[in-house]
């Protein structure tokens, strides 16, 4: 793979607010996908597939709520 992805955007997983928190729980959940699967083309081909596969979907929640989980520890949950 010729480009270098950051995992966590701006090395940082401190946020304002848990808005931008969850903004940034599924940006890093993209991340994973595209590391994952670095061919563009292939995941434009597989994306209709896992729209229609509720099971995909829940995997898709479940991940954004597992970086979601990191993320507020990271920021003592906005307290």
């Amino acid at each position: 793979m010729s480009e270098q992805i950051q995992l966590i955007p701006n090395n940082s997983l401190i946020t304002k607010t848990p808005e931008e928190g969850r903004h940034l729980a599924v940006k890093m959940a993209r991340l994973i996908i595209k590391i994952t699967q670095p061919d563009a083309t292939v995941r434009e081909k597989l994306r209709p597939i896992y729209a229609e596969d509720a099971g995909m979907i829940i995997a898709i929640g479940q991940t954004v709520a597992t970086e979601f989980a990191t993320i507020a520890a990271a920021n003592n949950y906005w307290k």
